[in-house]
């Protein structure tokens, strides 16, 4: 060891050797379940759904009366835009990313659901909202949302699923995503969010 390292206080050693240790992983392990924290407090796990991956950005509650989270309610009808009491607008940020060398469709099947059972599909804004996460193509070698996009040159850097939630499942905590693969619905992923 060199004399450098050994200067070196044990719990900074212990440190270096845990990011070592962890960048050994295979890179080829699928990933189904994780947390938006990921293990030990690490960045967010990329999921495999089918061939794609999905990479959760961000999770949280709107306030429509903020700037910028009035941006991502653009596009609502007025009966969507309406909440009855009991209910928050909640937003999760994804990228979709293609390694493969042809198209393929992204997941029209993404959900999230509290500890208690209560699930929510999202609601997809009009085409004015340049943030909204549309199912489609995802280029070969592409991603979700396209480079350059609004989306993807916004706070989130990631294409927006907008769910109207009651707000007892903020109580019901940890929420979850679950996305499915559209080719292949036995294929799934899910992951606990950071609200």
């Amino acid at each position: 060891m060199s004399s450098r390292l050994r200067k070196l206080p044990p719990a900074v050693l212990a440190l270096l050797a845990v990011f070592v240790l962890g960048a050994c992983g295979d890179s080829h392990t699928k990933v189904t379940t994780g947390t938006y924290a990921g293990e030990s407090g690490a960045n967010a796990p990329y999921l495999d759904v089918g061939p794609l991956k999905y990479e959760v950005q961000l999770s949280r509650e709107l306030n429509p009366y903020n700037s910028e989270d009035a941006a991502y309610l653009q596009g609502l009808s007025e009966g969507e835009r309406k909440l009855t009491p009991g209910q928050e607008w909640f937003a999760v940020f994804i990228q979709v990313y293609n390694d493969t060398s042809h198209e393929l469709p992204s997941s029209s099947d993404i959900t999230i659901s509290d500890t208690q059972g209560n699930t929510y599909i999202p609601i997809v804004p009009s085409q004015i909202n340049a943030y909204a996460y549309r199912p489609g193509p995802v280029p070969a070698k592409g991603q979700l949302p396209i480079p350059d996009a609004t989306a993807d040159l916004g706070p989130t850097q990631g294409a927006l699923l907008l769910f109207k939630i009651q707000t007892v499942s903020l109580d019901n905590r940890p929420l979850e995503v679950k996305i499915v693969d559209p080719t292949n619905p036995a294929e799934t992923a899910q992951a606990e969010l950071d609200v």
